[in-house]
């Protein structure tokens, strides 16, 4: 028996169909990993700024645009989507975008505009979240929801070990140090790339572009998506008057909107953390990119045995407890990072000195650094893997699109905000580590309404829903 729009029902679908979903995780990653976070996003902080402040604070203000951008837009598009049925469509329109956004990431030389190399990084930015709509609302028709956790969190450790394959390239093939021009291996950076004019952290775009280009394919393959097509017009407003009866339905739906809301406040602290954390730590330490790369390496080696383990934590406790937990290490591991600096950390209440043994991360501050980085490493995608668990789980196959465009929405409406903060505290007292600090409200507060709100009706606790 298949379902309204010509699916086979969850248990019906072929491992290949969900793998090809998972898939979509493994080819969209790299842009987080090495553009927003690791390569690039330092890179442009560091190097291309005339300062790292002005860097932290331009760099800040593009992700807040783009954040405005996706929670104005997102839960349209998801309503839109619930009324033609096929997502392939719009994830391929939007993969264009970001493809072509990112290649034009490689013009970005020392001295280059800031403003359209920010516009050209937002504009990918906001492909890739619009795709990731569409393709988070697949879900619910791929897997029964027993499953749905699981399933999350193997695509999101999937997705990172993605990432972490095109940093490791990046960091052993193609970032030479510049007193060496050898790579970390001590090979010449591969195509003859120049470290003194950016172009192994340029490169990181390009090179992302092509793996999204190729990975994304398994998808479009294998994946099953909704049949049927309507007129466009006819959708568009079908779809907006849909948006306008969700809006007023999710306020009563107590479960589900506490939940959106907390999500609303904690995703804004992981999505400026995610964004700004590299660039802060390399303009504090004076990083290389192969240091901050090995640092993102190491990063998401955790990260990824983290969502394995996350999996089977959350088919047993359920996505809410998944999530507390990794809030909860997020706001520990923050409070760590911006209270260490050179030759201290705890706010100067431990002195470390200045020594320095030599080598990668040759300081004793330095290494306090990673280990409160290694706790981000632990939370940061069962956070995001768990969330879109316990998304799933509160709603119906049929209304899965309108309601994971207003969990976008959720994720976004205030998206902004914290990378706003983060840049104007920066710009207005000149200390990126001011900046860093205000995170730290945003954690708080999203652990404290999660705390009691609700599980949704088949979490494993068996706890009832509000929902």
């Amino acid at each position: 028996m298949s379902d309204a729009i010509g699916l086979p029902p969850a248990t019906t679908v072929r491992r290949r169909g969900v793998f090809g979903w998972m898939m979509f995780d493994w080819a969209a990653q790299p842009f987080f990993t090495v553009v927003t976070t690791f390569i690039f996003g330092p890179y442009f902080i560091s190097r291309m700024a005339s300062d790292p402040a002005t860097g932290q604070a331009a760099w800040g203000y593009g992700i807040a645009a783009g954040g405005f951008i996706i929670a104005i837009l997102s839960p349209v598009l998801g309503s839109i989507a619930d009324q033609t049925g096929p997502r392939k469509p719009w994830i391929a329109t939007f993969a264009l975008i970001k493809i072509l956004a990112l290649c034009g990431l490689w013009f970005a030389a020392p001295g280059s505009n800031l403003v359209a190399v920010v516009a050209l990084f937002t504009l990918a930015s906001v492909a890739a979240e619009f795709s990731i709509v569409f393709n988070d609302s697949m879900l619910l028709r791929l897997v029964p929801k027993a499953q749905i956790g699981r399933v999350s969190n193997l695509a999101w450790g999937l997705g990172y070990l993605g990432g972490m394959i095109v940093l490791i390239f990046i960091i052993a093939c193609l970032a030479a140090s510049p007193e060496t021009g050898k790579t970390i291996i001590g090979i010449e950076p591969l195509f003859g790339l120049d470290p003194l004019q950016g172009e192994d952290a340029r490169a990181s775009g390009p090179i992302s572009a092509l793996w999204y280009a190729v990975f994304i394919l398994p998808m479009f393959f294998f994946t099953p998506d909704a049949g049927g097509r309507r007129a466009m017009g006819v959708v568009i407003r079908d779809g907006l008057i849909e948006l306008k009866s969700t809006l007023g339905e999710v306020r009563q739906r107590a479960g589900i909107f506490r939940f959106l809301v907390a999500r609303m406040i904690y995703q804004d602290g992981v999505n400026a953390l995610l964004a700004l954390g590299g660039g802060f730590a390399a303009a504090m330490f004076g990083w290389s990119i192969t240091e901050i790369g090995v640092y993102g390496i190491m990063l998401n080696v955790v990260a990824i045995f983290s969502c394995l383990f996350a999996s089977r934590l959350d088919t047993r406790l359920g996505s809410k407890s998944v999530v507390l937990v990794s809030i909860l290490l997020l706001l520990i591991a923050t409070i760590g990072i911006v209270s260490t600096g050179p030759g201290f950390t705890f706010f100067g209440g431990l002195m470390l000195g200045d020594a320095d043994s030599g080598g990668l991360f040759g300081t004793a501050a330095e290494k306090a650094y990673i280990a409160f980085g290694l706790l981000i490493g632990i939370a940061f995608g069962p956070v995001q893997a768990s969330s879109r668990a316990y998304m799933a789980r509160s709603v119906s196959e049929d209304e899965a699109g309108r309601y994971f465009g207003i969990y976008a929405l959720a994720g976004r409406a205030t998206s902004f905000l914290a990378p706003f903060m983060v840049a104007t505290v920066t710009a207005l007292s000149g200390s990126p580590r001011l900046g860093m600090a205000t995170i730290i409200l945003f954690f708080a507060v999203g652990l404290a309404i999660l705390w009691t709100t609700p599980y949704p009706a088949d979490q494993p606790t068996g706890k009832p829903a509000a929902a």
